[in-house]
């Protein structure tokens, strides 16, 4: 599964358009924003972010306010779901064939149509639940295409030296904006008004998202090296397209390993976080949902505080090391609440895990974005996404009863350790520090940048 290592540096376009402040007057987490395209294009992803969270609490209010139960919010999320599962490999395709940034474009449109559809028919007494399951399909078939096109649009607009700090500064605003903002705006215009206003104003924001693309100038698109037959220029099919990045996917021993270990670490994390957290936080420390949002919200704290840490800090010569042991290592808090009876304890240990965690992700977004062939990198991007979303319903499902069964305290320390042995078999196994060595981000003296 390692395939042979390819010595040849990877050509990448030049970013486009000069830059307005000299990299030296900034600190390192801010010199993205010396570029006026990322500045833009920034912009209208938080702007987004913060429709999707007021979309979300708008969509769940609107089906209660139809008089819809629990099943009924099952059926319209779980649409949501699909449209962003079934559509997200072609999203990836996508972004490697088509102009990224008219991509977004067409995205942002489709969102401001279905919120303001959604609105418009709540607000003349038109909307059902079937209505909503139907619009939550194209809002989640859309986001499968919005982030496959941005993640292979910075790599275009910034050097490759500043990727890392960009990666950082998502990784920090989509949680504000995603989780926090959005939705409190959302929780103020349904109790002051309806759900329906909540969802036109989300697309209103979308709205806005849309004027600010315009702004960008036109960004080139990569294209593949010669001699690679249907990658160098030639008509290709979706699905020869498809199966190309799934070459990729087996071929290359750094991403395969750091993609398999992923998709058993959400297998074993996810659930205990979302289903088993609560009840941990209700029967041990006697708390109530105050208490669960202040542990959740110490993990969204933590990721922030991660990301804003890694956009501050040059990538690690030892990425794959760091980066898995982040993810591994970082586990090991979530062993402690199964046994602890004292809320503050679970709060720095979700905390930690945020931390470790949001290190991990910015580290990837970056390595992907420096080492996979610009020409591939929708595609394999969208897989990355695929394999996070595939294994997020069976970890959820069955989380209950695997804490049922063995009980809430050894759930969550085999979801805490072995975590740490899987990333020890990554690194062996793989010999990810040989590679790492072999294939520097940040060359010093005497090394070159080299292709995986």
């Amino acid at each position: 599964m390692t395939g042979a290592p390819d010595t040849e540096p990877i050509p990448r376009p030049a970013p486009i358009g000069p830059s307005d402040v000299p990299p030296t007057r900034l600190p390192r987490a801010l010199r993205p924003f010396r570029h006026r395209e990322y500045r833009l294009l920034t912009a209208s992803m938080a702007l987004s972010l913060v429709a999707s969270g007021m979309w979300a609490v708008g969509l769940v209010w609107q089906v209660i306010a139809l008089g819809g139960g629990p099943s009924d919010v099952s059926i319209v999320m779980a649409a949501l779901s699909a449209g962003l599962l079934v559509a997200v490999l072609f999203g990836g395709v996508a972004a490697d064939r088509l102009p990224r940034r008219a991509l977004l474009i067409v995205v942002e449109s489709v969102r401001l149509g279905t919120a303001a559809l959604a609105g418009l028919l709540a607000a003349l007494g038109a909307l059902q639940v079937w209505h909503l399951a139907v619009l939550a399909l194209v809002i989640g078939a859309a986001e499968a295409f919005f982030f496959p096109a941005y993640t292979a649009l910075l790599p275009t607009i910034l050097p490759a030296d500043e990727l890392l700090a960009a990666n950082g500064v998502e990784g920090t605003v989509r949680p504000a904006a995603q989780s926090a903002i959005g939705p409190a705006i959302a929780g103020v215009l349904i109790g002051a008004y309806a759900p329906g206003v909540a969802l036109i104003g989300a697309g209103l924001l979308y709205g806005l998202a849309l004027v600010t693309l315009l702004f960008m100038r036109p960004l080139p698109q990569p294209v593949a090296a010669a001699g690679n037959g249907a990658e160098a220029g030639t008509k290709s099919s979706v699905l020869s397209d498809l199966r190309e990045g799934f070459r990729y996917m087996f071929s290359t021993g750094w991403f395969f390993a750091t993609l398999a270990f992923a998709t058993f670490l959400v297998l074993l994390i996810l659930g205990p976080i979302e289903v088993l957290l609560p009840f941990a936080v209700r029967d041990q420390t006697g708390s109530d949902a105050s208490g669960y949002a202040v542990v959740v919200g110490a993990y969204g704290i933590g990721s922030m505080v991660g990301s804003m840490l890694m956009s501050s800090l040059r990538m690690p010569r030892r990425y794959l090391t760091v980066m898995i042991l982040a993810w591994g290592v970082g586990s090991l808090p979530m062993a402690v609440i199964g046994f602890t009876d004292q809320l503050w304890v679970m709060v720095v240990a979700m905390f930690a895990v945020g931390v470790a965690g949001a290190v991990a992700m910015v580290i990837w977004g970056t390595l992907l974005q420096r080492r996979v062939p610009p020409h591939l990198l929708g595609r394999v991007s969208s897989l990355d996404f695929f394999v996070s979303l595939a294994l997020m319903p069976v970890s959820m499902a069955a989380a209950g009863p695997v804490g049922e069964a063995l009980g809430l305290p050894l759930t969550f320390v085999i979801a805490g350790v072995v975590p740490v042995a899987l990333a020890v078999v990554a690194l062996v196994g793989w010999r990810l520090p040989a590679d790492e060595i072999a294939h520097p981000l940040d060359p010093g003296p005497g090394e070159e940048v080299t292709a995986p």
